[in-house]
């Protein structure tokens, strides 16, 4: 009988338990769909902008995008819980139009 409530004990005891790298594993994903919305909306005119994502009233994504000389700069953090994970992606424009992402290099003008 000991040993049944130890193991229902264990059991219980380290479900309860999240492994920190899994919430870190959670907030990377979160700082992606920052990288991934940020790449789909990358301003034809403007010099950059920064959004949030928020789903269900939780903080998921802080994204800054910036364009710099022949490219671009995405800063996105992801959150969960009190986890924070932050991903800087200089990409060229050069890259960006191989890749399909944008259709024209725009002017250093724009």
């Amino acid at each position: 009988m000991k040993i049944l409530f130890m193991i229902i004990l264990t059991a219980i005891l380290t479900s309860a338990q999240e492994n920190p790298e899994s919430k870190m594993n959670e907030a990377f994903q979160n700082a992606k769909k920052g990288v991934y919305y940020a790449l789909l909306n990358i301003p034809d005119k403007k010099s950059g902008w920064t959004k949030e994502l928020i789903d269900k009233d939780k903080l998921v994504a802080k994204i800054k995008l910036d364009k710099e000389v022949a490219g671009i700069k995405i800063e996105s953090e992801g959150f969960f819980d009190t986890y924070e994970i932050k991903i800087t992606l200089y990409r060229s424009y050069d890259s960006l139009l191989e890749e399909g992402i944008i259709k024209y290099i725009p002017d250093e003008s724009d």
